[in-house]
């Protein structure tokens, strides 16, 4: 299933070569949006510097649904304690959101730990709901569990200050990668992720990634659901653990990807490229439980 995106140079030259006959109106209205069924976002971490609200907003802009899950994570309150950070492309971003759900989409925030204080509003509020999680049924029948996947952590359950701390890090490798990746524009290499680098390479790191993974997938049994959607450990992934499907829908700071749902039920995993904002859809794509197709398309 491929994802019809529109680069901003690309987006720039249709506003252009149309403008004569558009009247006035922006590129942004130009681009027919692509619809979907349903989409996950998570770990956006607004009001952090490491946040790639450009790549979050193209993803957005080109892309309407009938249902989008925001599953934790939207605004990092974690970091905006320490200081504040809050450019107008992290208002734009929830403005977007909101924008959405005034134009019909049902917009379900299921909030994580950095957006914790969120939980205190729990209810609907005209077309958004705050849950703490949910059960989503796709058009084929699959029975999802969403939850943000910190209940399942058991540093951030049982040793804040630990997560805390670790958090602190992980913001520091993340202000790394600006300043690396602007020696590697300036020898035409692509983005790259020191911290992503370290989590992978760190096989402590693999090794809780593996475990919280199973942890998750054995969690959705007792709500005998088909599958389990998360975010949490910016890491996405669609895996089988049994008879339990496992979803992660990634971040926003690093990997830049999301899940969304086509009409016949099929969920792909796309991804967006952070360094340029323009993006190459990537992933795979579930037809039904049970049953992968792996996907490449640019």
């Amino acid at each position: 299933m491929q994802a019809s995106t529109f680069p901003r140079r690309d987006s720039e030259r249709i506003f252009a070569a149309q403008q004569r006959f558009s009247f006035g109106k922006s590129p942004e209205q130009l681009l027919v949006p692509k619809r979907y069924r349903t989409g996950w976002i998570s770990d956006t971490h607004l009001g952090t510097r490491g946040c790639n609200a450009t790549a979050l907003l193209d993803f957005l802009r080109e892309n309407d649904f009938e249902t989008l899950y925001v599953v934790g994570d939207l605004i990092d309150i974690w970091s905006l304690r320490r200081g504040i950070y809050w450019p107008q492309q992290h208002n734009d971003v929830i403005q977007k959101i909101l924008r959405k759900a005034r134009k019909g989409t049902r917009v379900i925030y299921i909030p994580g730990n950095h957006d914790e204080l969120v939980t205190s509003f729990f209810g609907a509020y005209g077309n958004i709901d705050i849950k703490e999680n949910a059960v989503h049924v796709t058009a084929c029948g699959e029975r999802i569990l969403i939850i943000h996947g910190h209940e399942l952590d058991a540093v951030v359950q049982n040793v804040k200050w630990l997560a805390f701390a670790g958090d602190v890090g992980y913001q520091f490798l993340l202000s790394l990668n600006p300043l690396i990746n602007f020696v590697r524009r300036r020898f035409g290499l692509g983005y790259w992720s020191l911290s992503a680098y370290a989590k992978r390479r760190v096989k402590d790191a693999v090794s809780f990634i593996g475990k919280f993974e199973a942890a998750v997938a054995h969690y959705a049994e007792r709500y005998h659901v088909d599958a389990v959607l998360c975010g949490h450990i910016h890491s996405p992934a669609i895996r089988e653990f049994g008879k339990v499907t496992y979803y992660n829908c990634g971040d926003w700071v690093e990997s830049c990807s999301a899940l969304v749902e086509g009409e016949d039920g099929s969920i792909s995993l796309v991804s967006y490229d952070p360094f340029s904002a323009t993006h190459a859809g990537r992933g795979q794509t579930v037809d039904s439980p049970g049953r992968k197709e792996s996907m490449l398309t640019s």
